[in-house]
């Protein structure tokens, strides 16, 4: 009796996990097989990891960062469009969580006190990276630096924004959406 429900479970969830497509995968994803995300997972670690790597330039922040990508990814599955590639839809999550971290970052650096236990060359290198950034950020468009501004520095919602500047939610939220397109363009570039 087992072992008819065990081969049940397999008819349920289809070919082995490594020959299904990633839409197949998501979807028994969605329906509760934690094995179907590990195939996700290994399918796409590296790719993630080397978005995470392109901003950091350190392997164990790139490790967490791509971690903390994967679950966005996974908390993010019902959202995702199978009319596009999975590769693509998780390379941008990955992006949008590297963009956060470096903001956060940013927020870092600027409440740098002399009483942190940095050492002197880790007080470098972070305003080092502020400065990337920072230039970054100010070489975007004011119609795109000010929102992303008052979205990751000064904590914004989208909705708060919007009435601050007069403008829908949804222009507010396209032109945020930009502005990290841009600045993850300049800052690949800035850091290749």
């Amino acid at each position: 009796m087992a072992e008819s429900a065990s081969n049940a479970n397999l008819i349920d969830w289809g070919l082995d996990e490594m020959t299904r497509t990633d839409s197949e995968l998501v979807r028994s994803c969605l329906m509760g097989n934690n094995d179907a995300f590990a195939e996700l997972i290994t399918r796409y670690k590296r790719l993630i990891y080397s978005v995470a790597y392109k901003f950091t330039k350190e392997n164990e922040e790139a490790d967490d960062m791509a971690q903390e990508a994967f679950i966005k990814i996974y908390r993010s599955l019902s959202k995702y469009n199978d009319k596009y590639k999975f590769s693509t839809w998780c390379v941008k999550v990955a992006t949008n969580v590297c963009l956060d971290h470096v903001c956060v970052s940013l927020e870092e650096v600027e409440n740098f006190s002399a009483t942190d236990t940095d050492s002197p060359e880790e007080h470098y290198l972070r305003k080092e990276k502020y400065q990337v950034l920072q230039d970054a950020i100010d070489s975007l468009p004011e119609i795109y630096r000010e929102p992303i501004v008052m979205y990751h520095q000064k904590g914004m919602s989208y909705k708060e924004i919007a009435e601050d500047l007069g403008k829908p939610m949804s222009i507010i939220k396209n032109r945020i959406f930009r502005a990290r397109h841009t600045l993850r363009e300049n800052l690949t570039t800035a850091v290749s």
